[in-house]
């Protein structure tokens, strides 16, 4: 059980632009400088999808060619321009126009210092990136397009990263808008922050998220083989410390939760989702509250999960997962549940009932137990217990509808480990401190109107998630150690006002 790697078969397009103008020679030495310097960014092991050198881009129809065959490929997650010499821009609009897939500009040059003593005319005309840069930025701002901007020498390492960071939020988007959202059940009852418009949600974010009967995961449960559910438990014992009481022959608990894992999974593989829901108000003929199953949804399946019906974390933690692939740590719902207010030692303890997931790093191995649950009405599920792992720069990232539109909300915060045993504590759980501080960092949520559902990801950090937030051209408001409440609150007056003006149809 492995996540499907979802940069495997993916290109960015890396398109260059100039003109007739400097004749065939520059033209060759244009297309010559951009090859190596693709060349150079793959090698770098920096970028996790492969980067296509296309032919160098000379008129407004080789550019329009060129943008509307990127926007139909499915393979195609992203677009890198970059202008070698001076491309007039006039000739990009038509293209731009038509664009759909995720923009980079790259501010770069070939060479990477000023040859103080033999620099010409000649040179100056086949290397004038800083001169093309501002042209095409231009029109990509009067267009009014988002895009990531890359400045610095390609063989700078900062710049792989940047890109690499990008190309992780383009294969967040492609997922985004290629997501299924398995829910059954509906939104726990009386919920507010957890409810949101689905339609809408598909017209931003791309996602179809759909309500399936519990009644079909009942019968879907009964129709799973025992073979099936063998092999999953046999995971179970490679992965995690199992609890000896539950491998006991004469107890059936661990074997119903493994074939309510093997149920989901089945449902979700049939229908081609890769997020899902559940809510313990409405778990029908099911013998338990599923926990170690969506509990494992990222960390083997790359999936997303949430509960309660909080179907928007559920996209966000898919999201996260795809963003993070290979990466150190991954992506989990999380649920602020109480905090730390010693003095000097301010934190926040994050966990849920049962589905907070292992992706997120763990300090031992994780714990295959059961314990009583209070509510749900079921047989006493079987979780995995676990301490997330330290983490410095990780974030937790909440979604809201706002009525007229989406908004996200960050907080950097740093994982810690806890500062006693909670073995009293039958759930698995994360200490952190938010930044800047626990104070300043719970004001301006509580202000933004932020979800106590949030996607916690240890693997991408913010600049991650702003990328994807300005390719979904949602708001994203975030807190980070820079953060004032006083501060805060006056860029979200901002930032709702350009939100709701840019956001008319």
């Amino acid at each position: 059980m492995a996540m499907e790697n979802p940069f495997e078969g993916k290109e960015i397009w890396f398109g260059v632009g100039s003109q007739d103008l400097y004749g065939e020679e520059a033209l060759r030495q244009v297309a010559a400088h951009s090859a190596e310097m693709v060349d150079y960014l793959n090698a770098t092991g920096k970028i996790p999808a492969k980067i296509v050198l296309k032919p160098t881009l000379k008129s407004s129809d080789g550019v329009k060619q060129f943008m509307v065959e990127a926007s139909a490929n499915p393979n195609v997650i992203g677009v890198i321009a970059w202008c070698h010499t001076f491309s007039p821009a006039k000739m990009w609009i038509r293209g731009l126009e038509v664009l759909t897939k995720p923009l980079l500009q790259l501010a770069t040059q070939h060479h990477k210092e000023i040859p103080w003593e033999t620099i010409d005319m000649d040179f100056m005309n086949l290397n004038q990136a800083a001169h093309g840069d501002r042209e095409f930025g231009y029109i990509v701002s009067r267009l009014g397009i988002p895009r990531k901007i890359v400045v610095g020498h390609y063989t700078d390492p900062e710049v792989a990263e940047k890109v690499g960071t990008w190309a992780r939020a383009c294969a967040g988007w492609d997922a985004s808008n290629n997501m299924k959202v398995m829910r059954w059940g509906d939104n726990m009852r009386n919920v507010a922050v957890t409810e949101g418009d689905k339609t809408e949600a598909e017209r931003v974010f791309g996602a179809s998220i759909n309500t399936w009967a519990v009644n079909e995961l009942v019968a879907a449960y009964d129709a799973v083989k025992d073979d099936q559910v063998k092999d999953i438990i046999e995971d179970y014992k490679a992965r995690y410390d199992v609890d000896p009481a539950l491998l006991d022959a004469k107890y059936d608990s661990l074997f119903i939760a493994a074939k309510e894992e093997a149920a989901m999974v089945n449902m979700m593989r049939a229908n081609g989702c890769t997020a899902g829901v559940d809510n313990f108000e409405d778990l029908g003929a099911l013998p338990q509250l599923p926990g170690v199953g969506p509990q494992r949804f990222p960390s083997e399946y790359g999936w997303g999960f949430s509960a309660e019906g909080d179907w928007k974390t559920a996209v966000l933690v898919r999201i996260g997962a795809v963003m993070g692939y290979g990466l150190p740590g991954g992506a989990s719902l999380m649920e602020d549940y109480s905090y730390n207010f010693t003095e000097g030692n301010e934190l926040d303890m994050g966990s849920h009932m049962l589905e907070v997931s292992p992706s997120i790093g763990t300090i031992a191995k994780p714990k295959l137990e059961i314990h009583p649950l209070g509510i749900g009405g079921k047989a006493d599920p079987v979780r995995l217990v676990f301490s997330g792992a330290p983490k410095k720069d990780a974030v937790v990232v909440s979604m809201a509808d706002e009525r007229e539109r989406f908004r996200l909300l960050m907080d950097v915060v740093d994982v810690v480990e806890p500062q006693g045993s909670l073995k009293e504590l039958p759930c698995a759980r994360a200490v952190w401190k938010p930044q800047p501080s626990l104070k300043t960092a719970v004001q301006c949520w509580i202000t933004a109107g932020g979800s106590h559902h949030t996607c916690m990801t240890t693997s991408v950090g913010r600049e991650a998630w702003e990328d994807f937030a300005r390719m979904a051209g949602v708001e994203l408001a975030v807190i980070d150690e820079n953060t004032t409440a006083r501060q805060f609150e006056k860029e979200l007056e901002l930032s709702e006002m350009y939100h709701r003006l840019n956001n008319q149809h």
